[in-house]
C-alpha cells in the first residue's frame, strides 16, 4: 500500500513540497491526461511541467529523491 509512504514523504518535505493523492476514479480525465494505467502512479511536477511519472509501488525515500533532484 503506498498511503503510509506518500505521508511520511508529505510530512518529512512539508514546507518543500506538495505531496497529493488523486482519486482518478473521480477525475478520470485528469489520468487520462497523464496516460495512468495503473496504480499506484507517481508524477513529479516542477514549476507546473511534468519531470518523471513512474507507476508502482516505491518507498518513501525514494519519492523524496525524486522531489529533491525536481526541486
Amino acid at each position: 500500500m503506498a498511503a503510509p509512504h506518500v505521508a511520511q514523504t508529505a510530512r518529512d518535505l512539508a514546507g518543500r513540497a506538495v505531496v497529493m493523492k488523486v482519486d482518478t476514479e473521480r477525475f478520470p480525465s485528469l489520468a487520462a491526461q497523464y496516460n495512468v494505467r495503473s496504480i499506484p502512479n507517481f508524477a513529479v511536477f516542477s514549476r507546473g511541467q511534468l519531470q518523471f511519472q513512474q507507476a508502482g509501488l516505491v518507498d518513501a525515500a525514494t519519492m523524496e529523491s525524486w522531489l529533491t533532484r525536481a526541486a
